[in-house]
Order: C-alpha cells, then sequence, then structure tokens
C-alpha cells in the first residue's frame, strides 16, 4: 500500500503581499503556520486575502500568540523565537532587497535592513527546520567588494559561510546540486523561465538539513515544469494573440518578455534600462502602436497571481504598485518549491 503524501509545514518572513505563501499553497502539498511582515500596508494586502485561505494565521492579534507576526526582530532571544514560532520543515524568506538593489543606496550590512539576514540566521539554529528557501536580488551576489570565494562578493560571502559551514563556524546546512551538478548553494533563476513574461532575476539560496535530501534535489528547469512558457506579455497588456509590444514607438524593439517589475515600485522613462511600467503597443495587425502604461491588474498577473487577489480598497495606487514591485514571482517560486517538497519526498521514501 502506497504511502499517504505527507504535508510539510513552512513560515512566511518579510511576506510582502504572500509570494511564497501562495506559490507553496499551489503545490497542494504544504500549510502556512506562521508569517511575519512589519509594513502596516502590505499587512493589509496579505490579511485581505490570506485571511479567507488561512484564518488560523489571524488569530490572537496583537498578542504573542498571533501567528501573523508584526516584526521579527522583536524576538531577540532563542526563547522568543521557541515561544512564538511553531515547529516548522520549510523557512520561506525573501530577506529586504533595497541594501543590494540597484535601485536602493547598495549599503549592505551596514543598512539596518541589510541585517535582517542574521534573524533569519538565528531563527534557522533555533528552529533547525529541514530546509530554507531564501530570495533576493541578483545584486546581493556581487555586492561587498571582493571576497576570498569566486563568483561572490564579501556579503554574499558572509551569508554562503554562516549557512554552510560546519558549526562553530557556520549551521551546517548541505548545498544542493545545481543545473551543473555543483555545489554552490545559490541559484541565480529568471522569472521568463518560469511562466510569466518579466524577466525579474533574482538568487534563490536554498539548504537542506540533511544530506540525503540535499542530495535528492533536481534542480527544475524550465523544460521539467509545465508553466515553463510564458504568456506573452501583449496578452497580459490587453492585446490579442498577434499583438506585439514595443518599449519605442518606431517599434524596434519589439517584446514578448518585459523588464522586472521594480524594488520599491518606483517610476522610470520609456527609454529607462530598467523600465517596466511604460510600453508601446500594438492592438493587432496593421493597428496603429498606442503608448499605454501599465495597472496593478497587469502586475499581478505578471508575477503570477490569480485574479481573485485583490488589494484593499482603501489602498493607495503607489502602495499598491511598491508592494508588487518588492513581491517575488510566483510561478518561479511555486516550480522550485515543488521541487523541494519532491527531494523530501524522496529522502523519506514516499516517492521514488
Amino acid at each position: 500500500m502506497a504511502k499517504k503524501k505527507r504535508t510539510y509545514d513552512f513560515i512566511d518572513l518579510f511576506a510582502g503581499i504572500g509570494g511564497f505563501h501562495l506559490a507553496f499553497n499551489k503545490t497542494g502539498r504544504a500549510k502556512c503556520v506562521f508569517a511575519s511582515e512589519w509594513d502596516p500596508a502590505a499587512r493589509l494586502s496579505y490579511g485581505k486575502f490570506y485571511g479567507k485561505t488561512d484564518p488560523h494565521l489571524f488569530t490572537n492579534p496583537g498578542t504573542r500568540k498571533s501567528k501573523f507576526n508584526k516584526d521579527i526582530t522583536e524576538l531577540k532571544s532563542d526563547q522568543d523565537i521557541n515561544e512564538v514560532i511553531p515547529q516548522f520543515n520549510i523557512l520561506c524568506g525573501g530577506f529586504p532587497c533595497q541594501p543590494f538593489s540597484q535601485a536602493g543606496k547598495k549599503h549592505g550590512f551596514s543598512d539596518t535592513r541589510g541585517t535582517l539576514f542574521f534573524n533569519v540566521e538565528q531563527i534557522i539554529s533555533v528552529k533547525a527546520p529541514d530546509v530554507f528557501f531564501l530570495e533576493n536580488v541578483r545584486g546581493l551576489l556581487s555586492h561587498g567588494g571582493e571576497s576570498s570565494s569566486p563568483g561572490v562578493g564579501r556579503t554574499m560571502e558572509i551569508i554562503l559561510d554562516r549557512l554552510f559551514k560546519p558549526a562553530p563556524e557556520g549551521l551546517g546546512y548541505f548545498k544542493p546540486k545545481g543545473f551543473d551538478g555543483r555545489k554552490f548553494g545559490y541559484f541565480v533563476v529568471r522569472a521568463s523561465d518560469y511562466g510569466v513574461p518579466q524577466h525579474r532575476p533574482r538568487v534563490f539560496i536554498i539548504g537542506f538539513k540533511d544530506k540525503a535530501v540535499a542530495e535528492a534535489f533536481k534542480a527544475p528547469t524550465p523544460e521539467d515544469v509545465a508553466i515553463s512558457k510564458p504568456r506573452a506579455l501583449a496578452k497580459i497588456l490587453g492585446g490579442s494573440v498577434k499583438s506585439r509590444v514595443f518599449f519605442d514607438e518606431a517599434g524596434k524593439k519589439e517584446r514578448h518578455v518585459g523588464f522586472t517589475l521594480r524594488c520599491g515600485g518606483k517610476g522610470s522613462g520609456i527609454h529607462d534600462r530598467r523600465n517596466w511600467e511604460h510600453y508601446w503597443v500594438q492592438k493587432g495587425p496593421g493597428k496603429k502602436i498606442k503608448y499605454m502604461k501599465i495597472n496593478e491588474k497587469h502586475g499581478l498577473r505578471l508575477l503570477g497571481f490569480p485574479a481573485s487577489f485583490t488589494f484593499p480598497e482603501n489602498l493607495g495606487k503607489t502602495q499598491r504598485m511598491k508592494q508588487l514591485g518588492n513581491s517575488v514571482a510566483v510561478t518561479a517560486i511555486q516550480s522550485w518549491g515543488q521541487a523541494i517538497i519532491d527531494a523530501l519526498d524522496v529522502a523519506s521514501g514516499l516517492k521514488s
């Protein structure tokens, strides 16, 4: 008789509007048991959507019994962490990107937000989850100047040492194999390879407590997942199947995949290489190319959120676009989350 597939518990740190949460829910194999987000506006958006699907997170508001935490930095001791955070299998977290982003000042660990990585490290140390799955901007790789580790700057070297080196220097987690069989512990992943038409290159840092699970992990290539072919950018922007999308009026830069929704939601000109919200769109063959600016509904689709996700009515446009710019791409997280669950299954004998 086949073993029943188990459900894995996860926590959602720096939750934003819940891209990690939605992605793991969509696997059908994971349950969120704790979430944390400090920004009041993002908390409203998170609560509006997940209050319906995961009401257990929102009981006992304003107390230490609440599973929707306001400020992870208030958990200063190991006792605090054990008291407030339940046991779980998978730690998820897109720790703040601004200290390492092209859109920010790139102060890194000298920026207060940059030190939030160390709160993640403490939680991993205390709770010893089976897996951690961290996400950040690609700029993290080169941040902090030269290091003794090839391919990364000093900041990333510190992060990798703290996560993967054996105790007492690090937490002793195991690195999974990458696409080429080497073990770096991190991957550069483009959202456009996993079902949405924006590039959004991000660093995924994944580690496993047990070596057997790390060995069982298979990094998902776009060919491995059913959602790998992105929806046409023009379809999301409202054009016909044969529509084309341009970044200049002359139509010299035809694109089916757009640039990245910017971290922080800041505006940029139509010719800016970081542009994401301004497009020239041809609605159909022979039709005139028209200028348009995307709205929040377009942004949600560009990230893989469903039509059922809506923002609170009293939330202003600036806040909505900021929250979109700070979110993860759901489809990419779902693909890698499923690969993590598959590895856990293999190591526990649930899947061959």
